[in-house]
C-alpha cells in the first residue's frame, strides 16, 4: 500500500451547495418528517463557518430546486490531489447531479475523468484513508461501477479495495469515517465485521450510531451536535472535535460528511 499521510484529512478547499427548498422531498429510508430548507440553510451556514474555521476555503455552489439532495454534494463526484472524478448516483433522482456539479468541478481541477456508463457509485460509500481508498458495495453502489472507480484510482497509483457494506447501512460512511493517523470510528456492526483488520477504532457508543459519520478537517474533527458519548470518545482518542448541527439534514439520512467536497490545493 502507498501511504500518503494526511491525505484523508489535510484539506485547503471545499464545495457546499446551500439547501434547496425541495429538500422537503429528498430521499429517505425511514421518515422523521419533512426538513425545513429555511432551517436546513441556517444550519448549512453554520456547517460552512466550521469549515473555514478550520482553514478550508468554501464554495458555496447555489441551490438547485429540481435535485432535492443536490445539497448533499459529495455523492456526485470524488476529489484527489491529482484531480477529479465525476460519479454517477445510484438512486435514479439524483442521476442529473453528476452533470449539474462537474462545470464547478472543472473550475478547480485541470484533471476531470467520468465514472463509465454501466454502474453506480455514491461519493458517500468511498472512505479515504491514507494508506487506501475503501468503496463500499450499498443500495447505491453496485459492483461494476465499484470495479470501475477501482481502476481508476489504481491507474492514478492509488490502492482501492471493493468491500461490503452491512446490512441496513445506506452508504459506507453512514458507518465509520477517518479520524487520521490510522484510526477509525466505528459503529459496532461494521467495527466486528472485519473490514479494517488491526486498524486502531474508536467504537461508537450504543444508541449514538448516526454519530458514526464525522470528518476531520485539518487539526479539528467535526461531530454532529447531540451525540456527547461520541464526542468524549474522540476526544478521549486525542482529536479535537467541534459539534455541529445537522438536525435538518438527518431527516433526509445526511450526515456531515456528505455536505461537501474537501480536497487539497497545491
Amino acid at each position: 500500500m502507498n501511504t500518503r499521510p494526511g491525505l484523508s484529512w489535510q484539506f485547503t478547499q471545499a464545495i457546499t451547495r446551500t439547501p434547496a427548498d425541495s429538500v422537503a422531498r429528498g430521499l429517505r429510508a425511514t421518515d422523521h418528517g419533512d426538513p425545513s430548507g429555511e432551517a436546513f440553510r441556517k444550519e448549512h451556514a453554520l456547517y460552512v463557518d466550521a469549515l473555514k474555521a478550520a482553514g478550508l476555503e468554501v464554495e458555496v455552489l447555489p441551490a438547485l430546486e429540481d435535485f432535492p439532495d443536490s445539497c448533499f454534494v459529495e455523492d456526485p463526484a470524488f476529489c484527489l490531489p491529482e484531480g477529479a472524478i465525476v460519479l454517477r448516483p445510484g438512486a435514479e433522482s439524483r442521476e442529473g447531479e453528476a452533470a449539474a456539479i462537474q462545470p464547478d468541478i472543472e473550475r478547480f481541477f485541470d484533471i476531470v475523468v467520468n465514472l463509465p456508463e454501466g454502474g453506480y457509485v455514491d461519493g458517500g460509500d468511498v472512505l479515504m484513508l491514507d494508506d487506501e481508498i475503501l468503496i463500499g458495495l450499498s443500495a447505491r453502489t453496485d459492483r461494476q461501477g465499484a470495479e470501475n472507480f477501482k481502476r481508476i484510482l489504481e491507474a492514478w497509483g492509488y490502492t482501492a479495495r471493493v468491500c461490503e457494506t452491512p446490512p441496513g447501512v445506506l452508504h459506507l460512511k453512514t458507518a465509520c469515517s477517518t479520524l487520521g493517523g490510522g484510526v477509525i470510528l466505528a459503529a459496532q456492526a461494521i467495527a466486528e465485521s472485519g473490514l479494517f483488520g488491526d486498524r486502531k477504532l474508536v467504537v461508537v457508543p450504543d444508541g449514538e450510531d448516526y454519530a458514526a459519520n464525522v470528518i476531520r478537517v485539518n487539526d479539528v474533527v467535526l461531530v454532529p451536535e447531540g451525540f456527547p458519548r461520541t464526542l468524549a470518545a474522540v476526544e478521549a482518542a486525542g482529536f479535537k472535535t467541534v459539534a455541529v448541527p445537522t438536525h435538518e439534514a438527518r431527516k433526509v439520512d445526511g450526515g456531515l460528511s456528505c455536505l461537501s467536497l474537501r480536497f487539497a490545493r497545491s
